[in-house]
């Protein structure tokens, strides 16, 4: 298991070369190998990898996304992204996704700086909250995000489908902040896209 002190380096990538690609592949792949919940029920090849990346990536030029490589010893061994969602009422929130260490460099809080720097680049664009999904059964990742101060706001039940298996999907987000001048409006009546409760 590589040891990981106070040298761990941070990238922040915006091109796909084969470096990159062959790097995440890796990652992933062992990951989804070991069981991990990130999205895939089996471990893709270097061209699903690749289709992911280079979406993410062309997200992270056009501003809209961050894509985070935690590097040991100069090899890739931990990442994670957000990226903005696509609706115009909700561009001022992301969705972390993807955050994931490799099976042989867990254990050395690689993806607690991994969470902690996409939400440093998350206020740093000027996003109000970040959003995601866990499943159910990912105690350790659940509780990590709690750290951070994500909250719990919802949970699908059993509707993650491993199988024969069924997880909770749990939603949870963390507020950053609001700008000046900003109005939170909550669940209040009035406003654009108010209507009147049909039973008083």
């Amino acid at each position: 298991m590589p040891s990981v002190g106070g040298d761990v380096e941070l990238r922040w990538p915006t091109d796909l070369d084969d470096e990159l690609s062959i790097e995440v592949h890796r990652v992933l792949h062992a990951v989804v190998r070991a069981g991990g919940a990130v999205g895939y029920l089996s471990p893709p090849d270097r061209a699903m990898s690749d289709k992911w990346l280079t979406a993410v990536l062309a997200a992270v030029r056009a501003g809209d996304a961050a894509l985070a490589l935690a590097r040991v010893d100069g090899r890739t061994e931990a990442f994670g992204c957000w990226s903005r969602l696509p609706w115009e009422p909700f561009v001022h929130s992301a969705e972390i996704q993807k955050v994931m260490a490799h099976p042989e460099a867990r254990d050395n809080g690689l993806g607690r700086r991994i969470v902690a720097a996409l939400i440093e680049r998350a206020r740093a664009a000027g996003l109000e909250n970040l959003i995601l999904d866990a499943r159910g059964n990912n105690h350790g990742a659940i509780e990590l995000y709690e750290e951070f101060g994500f909250v719990v706001h919802g949970r699908m039940p059993n509707v993650v489908e491993v199988g024969n298996l069924r997880f909770d999907s749990v939603k949870m987000h963390l507020v950053l902040g609001h700008p000046p001048g900003v109005e939170l409006r909550g669940s209040q009546p009035g406003g654009p896209g108010s209507s009147r409760r049909r039973h008083p």
